[in-house]
């Protein structure tokens, strides 16, 4: 899985699965979900980042991650602005 910022396009891409995007629907106002050929769901794409979340820092993101003991730990990830 990768999160990819990408500040100039004001934009943010969740990339689930490697494969190659085939369809895509915007399935509400700004936000478009990739299929591949077997119609899985492969990244997802937000448009308009700044005016959807406008005090996000997008040079500091923490990820929380819950094992399988459910007690929630957090990963704190410094990314630089791509």
């Amino acid at each position: 899985m990768k999160l990819k910022i990408d500040n100039e396009a004001d934009a943010l891409y969740l990339t689930l699965d490697e494969s190659d995007a085939v369809e895509s629907e915007e399935v509400s106002p700004g936000i478009i979900v990739d299929y591949n050929a077997d119609n899985h769901v492969v990244g997802i794409e937000m448009l308009y980042l700044s005016k959807r979340t406008p005090k996000l820092d997008t040079g500091r993101l923490l990820f929380e991650m819950s094992p399988a003991s459910h007690s929630p730990e957090l990963v704190d990830t410094n990314m630089s602005k791509s």
